[in-house]
């Protein structure tokens, strides 16, 4: 059976297939991200067409100076032919100013649509998604691959197009001229197309490793420049090896730099020679050609300044096609993260959960944590953790919970038993694999994203702050909050005469994840910004396991005034916070195991009274 050219080129290189593939899937998904500059891409290839066609006027006004207007002595000829060439001169000018500002717009409109996609795009991600990717690998993404995905379609792509047309119309111009040194000066065309192969292949996996060794770089540095991070390395005098581990990626970085330059650098060298022998060839042919009178001298001279028209433009789409496959790679890394996956997405048809009253259910609910293939991009993980998976195996088995509005349910169990899963089940942080968690009687898949989340706020055990000012911070619940209404909230979390005391008050920065607060004054200001944000149902996730005494009990009653009138989760390891819940919810294994209150339970003298008094559960009376 004979086979076409695809399937030869599958069969002996199916890295060149990929590479045509993802070269086509490139352009195609550059052409819909281009959408809204089309007409200045329209306007910018006119200009590039305009342009080719001008430069022509010099080589055969050159040749008319030479061949006629001095041989006839006619100044005005000669005085025309130069003006022309000036005007010339000066529409360049202004086509490349065009071609320029054309360039600029839609280089810098697909670098911004590009980020804003792909920042939106994260946004999106399931929460599993961030506990995978390194932060520093992601932010490459978005800095440095968008530059280079926006470098594929306007420089490289500008470039081929510009070559082209020069190309054929310089070719064109030399035909009608001399044919026969036209040909000879396309006998060294194979010289330039062979070797750009090979060198846009080595390229390309340089340029592959070089990404992705810098996004290895910026994670060590977004990890260890945060205050937790440069107080863990302090803390271990580990600063010399971090010096060292830093220095080793840099070199990495610094040694494919040199290698990039080097293929880059021999690679024109070598083009610019083989265009130098192409062009000696037509001045000694072409000489001796005028000797013979075959052609006149003002011909010569107009086909040796169009052949380095040939040789540059040939030079260009070699390396454009260099640089289109090393520029690929930024292509690849930008669109990887807008293909992955969105394990939790609004449905179609979903609706706004709309004055919620807080009534909570979990029916039959079964949750195991999804396979890294459904919520990450491999190359976004570190290294040695690619191929790591979640455990395969049920973290919850068939849950059965009713929550009545106003209502606080406590849930303890060991570590592991799935009490913060089931939490965050209930603001879409996850999706259940089986059975279904409601809000006021209807499935939470049904309500979008955002108004669930809305109406549900979270307290954990340590609270994650912006570095920016507390009044900022306060209002990221709602931007629009007055001061009346900051200090309300302030006062109920017990929080306002702290504030009132500091001498920039509501400006006060924060610091790098609020570590410039205390423990305390953290989780009170947290729990000011959800009493700003006024949500129906309340998440507390061991909000006071790590304070002291003192700030327990201003966090407490902080707490309590949060919870008034709310229904509320809460998950906790002191005693004395369980035992003042409506009810207590005993997990182990995934399962409920008992229920009810503190007296009821312990009155049971079951599961729940055991590990109280043998202390587990981390359920001890506070000292």
């Amino acid at each position: 059976m004979r086979m076409g050219p695809h399937h030869v080129l599958s069969r002996n290189d199916p890295d060149a297939v990929r590479d045509v593939r993802l070269r086509r899937a490139a352009v195609r998904r550059a052409w819909t991200f281009a959408r809204p500059y089309r007409a200045t891409i329209v306007g910018f290839l006119a200009a590039i067409v305009v342009d080719a066609v001008l430069a022509l006027v010099p080589p055969l006004a050159f040749r008319t100076i030479i061949d006629r207007a001095i041989p006839q002595r006619d100044r005005s000829l000669i005085t025309w032919l130069a003006a022309i060439v000036v005007a010339v001169a000066l529409a360049d000018a202004g086509l490349a100013i065009l071609q320029r500002w054309c360039s600029a717009r839609i280089g810098e409109g697909l670098i911004y649509d590009l980020r804003v996609t792909l920042f939106a795009k994260v946004q999106r991600m399931p929460i599993a998604f961030f506990t995978r990717t390194q932060t520093g690998a992601l932010t490459s993404r978005l800095n440095n691959d968008v530059v280079g995905a926006q470098t594929a379609v306007t420089s490289t792509l500008g470039s081929a197009v510009s070559n082209v047309v020069v190309l054929a119309t310089t070719l064109a111009a030399m035909i009608a001229l001399e044919w026969r040194l036209t040909l000879l000066a396309l006998v060294v065309l194979p010289l330039f197309i062979i070797p750009a192969k090979r060198v846009g292949r080595r390229l390309q996996k340089i340029s592959r490793d070089q990404m992705s060794w810098n996004a290895e770089m910026s994670s060590q540095m977004a990890e260890r420049f945060n205050v937790a991070g440069a107080q863990l390395v302090k803390l271990f005098g580990r600063g010399g090896d971090e010096i060292r581990l830093f220095a080793g990626r840099a070199r990495k970085v610094r040694d494919s730099g040199i290698k990039q330059a080097m293929y880059g650098r021999v690679f024109f060298v070598a083009l610019g020679l083989v265009g130098a022998l192409g062009g000696a060839a037509i001045y000694g042919i072409g000489a001796h050609l005028v000797v013979d009178g075959s052609i006149t001298a003002g011909t010569l001279v107009a086909l040796a300044a169009l052949v380095a028209r040939v040789y540059q433009p040939l030079t260009g789409l070699t390396n454009a096609r260099v640089d289109l496959m090393t520029a690929m790679v930024s292509f690849d890394r930008v669109f990887e993260v807008l293909d992955a996956p969105e394990a939790v997405a609004d449905h179609p048809g979903a609706i706004d959960l709309v004055d919620p009253q807080g009534r909570v259910e979990f029916r039959g609910v079964w949750f195991r944590y999804p396979a890294a293939a459904e919520v990450t991009v491999a190359s976004l993980e570190a290294p040695t953790a690619v191929g790591g998976a979640d455990p395969d195996r049920d973290v919850l088995c068939g849950v059965d919970l009713l929550i009545e509005p106003g209502e606080t349910v406590a849930l303890v169990g060991a570590s592991g038993s799935g009490k913060t899963t089931m939490a965050g089940l209930v603001p879409r942080l996850y999706d259940v694999t089986g059975g279904a968690v409601l809000i006021d009687g209807r499935d939470v898949r049904e309500f979008t994203q955002d108004t669930v989340r809305a109406a549900v706020g979270v307290v954990s055990q340590d609270p994650h702050l912006f570095h920016e000012t507390i009044g900022e911070n306060l209002r990221y619940a709602k931007p629009s909050a007055t001061l009346a209404e900051l200090d309300a909230a302030c006062r109920g979390a017990r929080i306002l005469d702290t504030i009132r005391a500091l001498p920039d008050g509501y400006d006060t920065m924060v610091g790098d994840r609020g570590y410039r607060l205390s423990g305390g004054e953290k989780q009170r200001l947290a729990i000011a910004r959800l009493l700003l944000k006024n949500p129906a149902m309340m998440i507390l996730d061991e909000a006071t396991s790590h304070l002291d005494n003192e700030n327990e009990a201003h966090v407490q009653a902080a707490l309590d005034e949060a919870l008034r009138g709310r229904t509320a989760l809460v998950i906790a390891h002191r005693l004395s916070t369980v035992r003042d819940a409506d009810r207590i919810v005993v997990l182990d294994g995934g399962r409920i195991v008992e229920s009810g209150t503190h007296d009821q339970l312990m009155a049971a003298d079951g599961p729940y009274a055991a590990q109280v008094r043998a202390g587990e559960y981390g359920l001890h009376l506070p000292a």
